[in-house]
């Protein structure tokens, strides 16, 4: 072997010892970190209130039906002879 590559060979270990162990290990931590911090922004946070869903039926009789303006109609049930009906303004069934 030549002397200069046995002497790179030599120098090898050395230089590995001059860069610290952990520089490796502080830059995984690093990025795990920043993944973390990312995945933590999209995840769904509910607010601090929820609302709660509460089941109403409402009779109406025709072709328009419509619930008190507090309530979102959410579905319509098929009757008056309608084949189907459909929300409307969020409060309204229509035939």
């Amino acid at each position: 072997m030549k002397p200069a590559s046995c002497l790179l060979l030599m120098l090898i270990p050395l230089f590995q010892l001059m860069i610290p162990g952990d520089a490796q290990c502080s830059l995984d931590a690093a990025v795990d970190k920043k993944i973390k911090a990312a995945l933590n922004k999209l995840e769904y946070k509910p607010p601090a209130l929820t609302q709660k869903l509460l089941c109403v039926s409402v009779t109406a009789s025709g072709k328009l039906a419509s619930c008190p303006a507090y309530i979102a109609a959410t579905g319509c049930a098929c009757g008056y002879a309608c084949s189907s009906w459909d929300v409307q303004r969020e409060n309204m069934c229509h035939c």
